[in-house]
């Protein structure tokens, strides 16, 4: 076994960091109630409605992206209101649990781990099952690595007046085309330890007037993640209490970044790295967790017959320091994840994918050594000018 052994993320979240931006931060010391920090975070702001692609305004919160979930629950709801959910993983069963501890009646569309949440039969529950005042989802199931169809729900939930559209974006954004303007996606979740390249701690929300109208309306009881609240300090280029400066200089780097990029070519890295992955997979004589609809974040690989994936999860990390995950829950044994979004280029996606070759064969798995190497080349050279 070689001496250095370099650890290297391929998790959906946290994600490999953009070190420009962590050196800013480390160098850079700021007073949050100073007219440079001021300037600072409305440039950042600026930045996050370009990131998002909104007009809306983007709230920031120093918390996980958990904590912007439930503030959307708690701030467009009132006790004795009704909500609509998309389930197709861990993630979407946590807007249920949100529900649940705020004491809201949840009707819930689930669909099979590996699948999309069928909008067909939420348009359903939208034309006949009562007033509901939000519809919640996710725009794609980290879980599962699937894509939720958010443009065709969006334009349903747009046509009434007294709903909202919330989606969770965190692993969405930066790796998916979505306009929230164009397909009526009232408030928009992020995260920074996803696409923004920066480590966890800052929770990202784009907030739309028919959002902002509802939260004048909403009776359930927030404090820390009052929207309305930190929509009016943020105008001023202030947060409501103290912000996480390091993590905001961090950020305001990272979309300087992302701008400078182009948030297409965003999109259109992981894009490849998820589809090159796929067909790698299969080449290796694997199967893709996602039956349709896949997702561009992250990739979730069945494990081999007879082999658990938490154990191609161990020798990946043991024998080359690649840290993939393994399935959630019930899934936990049956697959593995190997994330694209973050600081990720296609030479990382051929190294974890030659060496998972390696292991493949050391855990039992026939494979032909370079096969899923060649396999995403392909892929790379098909879509190369």
């Amino acid at each position: 076994m070689p001496g250095i052994i370099k650890e290297r993320l391929f998790t959906p979240g946290p994600t490999p960091l953009l070190l420009e931006a962590q050196l800013r931060a480390l160098t850079m010391t700021l007073h949050h109630r100073t007219d440079e920090f001021r300037a600072l975070m409305r440039e950042t702001l600026d930045n996050l409605r370009y990131y998002f692609n909104t007009k809306n305004d983007v709230v920031v919160f120093a918390s996980s992206g958990t904590g912007a979930m439930e503030g959307a629950v708690s701030n467009l709801l009132s006790p004795g209101e009704r909500i609509l959910i998309g389930t197709a993983g861990k993630f979407g069963e946590r807007w249920v649990q949100l529900a649940n501890a705020y004491g809201i009646e949840a009707v819930v569309v689930e669909a099979p781990y590996g699948h999309p949440v069928p909008i067909a039969e939420m348009k359903k529950h939208l034309e006949t099952g009562g007033a509901f005042r939000a519809v919640l989802i996710q725009a794609t199931e980290s879980s599962t690595g699937v894509r939720n169809d958010v443009e065709s729900l969006g334009k349903i939930v747009s046509a009434l007046p007294e709903c909202c559209f919330v989606v969770d974006a965190i692993t969405g954004l930066g790796t998916t085309d979505l306009r929230p303007d164009e397909w009526g996606i009232d408030i928009m979740i992020g995260g920074s330890q996803k696409a923004t390249m920066i480590p966890p701690g800052l929770a990202f929300a784009s907030i739309s007037d028919k959002a902002g109208r509802a939260m004048e309306k909403s009776k359930l009881p927030r404090y820390y993640f009052d929207y309305a609240k930190e929509r009016k300090s943020l105008a001023k280029g202030e947060s409501s209490y103290t912000p996480a400066t390091s993590l905001v200089v961090c950020l305001h780097g990272a979309l300087n970044y992302i701008k400078e990029l182009g948030r297409e070519n965003l999109i259109a890295n992981a894009a490849l790295l998820a589809e090159a992955t796929r067909e790698a997979a299969v080449a290796m004589g694997l199967t893709n967790f996602a039956a349709s609809s896949p997702a561009n974040a992250v990739t979730a690989i069945n494990a081999p017959a007879g082999i658990e994936s938490t154990k191609v999860v161990k020798e990946m990390r043991a024998r080359f320091g690649a840290i993939l995950t393994d399935g959630q829950g019930t899934m936990k044994g049956h697959m593995f994840r190997i994330a694209h979004l973050g600081y990720y280029d296609f030479l990382d996606l051929l190294a974890v994918l030659g060496a998972l070759e390696i292991v493949l064969q050391k855990v039992g798995h026939k494979v032909e050594l370079g096969s899923g190497v060649r396999a995403a080349q392909n892929v790379y050279l098909r879509h190369s000018s």
